[in-house]
């Protein structure tokens, strides 16, 4: 509720800004939404959860942003539960299980993504929660489609789960049981068509839309990523990404999870390997972010309680008591975390990972609340890393990074560093970082603007 901050603009541009034209009718389009690269399962998430906000009356941004964070914590609260079905299903004994739990709630990089609408954070729950179903010693029926029907909609959330099913189905057919395997396969081609009905209902005019917008954001994604290698413009790291930054998040921690999850290999075989290959594919990709491989948390904590019960019965009290210190340790130090350790904006390794373009936002915040505010520009941020319309919820123009001129008079607020930006008042500044303000211009009626776009620059 405090962390007014963006990771990366996808944490708005892909599930609130998306949700707030559904809901309100205007907002800012990323390309994504442009071209249908993106299913709209987590915008209309977040829309619900925003329509649900003004039904009961929180009608002010700051109402309808903390009602979507609550949920998404408690969304990843439940993940942690799931990692503890997870473990039991794939052979933890005893306590072993609960802790995997506990130290899925504990590892700092998951309590720092947990109140953020990204795509991995609501499709983990699913995900984890759809193997731990179908993966269970003898399911029945209804559980193994369950389970499936869970990793379908972790697909409709984030495209990438779709590595949990294929591993789903091979380590179904790993241990013969081909009649299982063949069901869970059709429950999870009934969820394929869902996705392309949606992408079919959304996006059937989108420009290169083929087969009338049939599995659209599926294709169009993976062209972007892989044949136009477009994700590389967002930047390119080294093979050995994720496991440094684990480590940065959770030193102690992140090693034992490495060797408990080695541990667990011959009982926890097809998961160890479906966890390893999610890992090794993202690892292949050039553009990386800390984000990605938040989904597979909390299998790696269910590794770590199977783990742990493969060791000697002695040993087991004090493994448990080691990893239990090393878990709290992550939690208690997890604000302290910096934008190096979580692996973003190298050029700025040493900042604080928590409230990062938050006094834009929270700038945004006390510019709704100018009842004469006819158009804003930003001249703090490039517009992708504000909240956008999201925050500011207004029907007016919002401009990026000195364009239009002031003298064409399209706006008459401008966030700014005080000591830049065109003349006029002060008439908010933030609290936490004083030398960004809000500034009202000497312009009584904004000039309208007809060629102004909603696409983002």
């Amino acid at each position: 509720m405090t962390d007014d901050g963006i990771y990366w603009p996808d944490e708005v541009y892909q599930s609130f800004e998306p949700a707030h034209r559904l809901v309100f009718g205007y907002g800012l389009v990323s390309w994504e939404f442009v071209q249908g690269a993106r299913n709209w399962t987590l915008p209309a998430l977040v829309a619900l959860l925003m329509k649900l906000s003004e039904t009961v009356g929180f009608h002010e941004p700051r109402e309808y942003i903390t009602v979507v964070k609550i949920f998404f914590a408690l969304w990843a609260t439940a993940t942690a539960w799931a990692a503890y079905r997870m473990a039991r299903a794939a052979g933890a004994e005893g306590v072993t299980a609960p802790v995997a739990g506990a130290l899925c709630a504990l590892t700092a990089p998951a309590i720092y993504f947990s109140a953020r609408a990204f795509s991995e954070t609501a499709s983990a729950l699913p995900a984890v929660l759809g193997l731990a179903f179908a993966l269970k010693k003898a399911p029945r029926r209804w559980e193994l489609l369950l389970g499936a029907s869970l990793l379908g909609l972790a697909v409709m959330l984030r495209l990438h789960s779709a590595l949990f099913c294929l591993g789903l189905l091979a380590i179904l057919a790993s241990r013969g049981e081909w009649r299982r395997a063949i069901e869970a396969g059709g429950a999870l081609l009934f969820w394929a068509f869902l996705l392309g009905l949606v992408d079919h209902l959304t996006w059937s005019t989108a420009p290169g839309a083929t087969w009338d917008g049939w599995f659209n954001s599926p294709r169009r994604y993976l062209v972007f990523i892989l044949v136009e290698g477009g994700s590389r413009s967002w930047g390119v790291s080294d093979a050995g990404y994720y496991f440094r930054h684990l480590f940065l998040t959770m030193p102690a921690l992140s090693i034992l999870l490495g060797l408990l999850s080695i541990a667990a290999l011959r009982r926890g075989t097809g998961l160890a390997l479906t966890v390893f290959a999610f890992l090794a594919l993202h690892t292949w990709i050039g553009h990386k972010e800390l984000r990605f491989v938040y989904p597979v948390l909390p299998l790696l904590c269910a590794l770590a309680g199977v783990g742990l019960s493969t060791l000697p019965r002695r040993v087991v009290p004090y493994a448990i008591a080691v990893t239990t210190v090393a878990a709290l340790w992550s939690a208690v130090r997890f604000q302290s975390l910096t934008m190096g350790d979580v692996g973003q904006y190298p050029d700025r390794r040493t900042v604080s990972a928590f409230d990062d373009m938050g006094p834009v936002n929270r700038m945004l915040l006390a510019a709704h609340d100018r009842p004469d505010m006819c158009g804003l520009r930003v001249d703090v941020v490039p517009l992708a890393w504000s909240g956008g319309s999201t925050y500011l919820h207004r029907r007016v123009p919002l401009y990026d990074l000195g364009q239009p001129p002031t003298d064409l008079r399209r706006f008459n607020y401008v966030i700014a560093w005080d000591s830049s930006g065109p003349p006029g008042v002060v008439v908010a500044r933030d609290p936490r970082v004083p030398q960004i303000v809000l500034r009202r211009l000497p312009i009584a009626t904004c000039t309208p603007d007809p060629g102004y776009s909603w696409r983002l620059p």
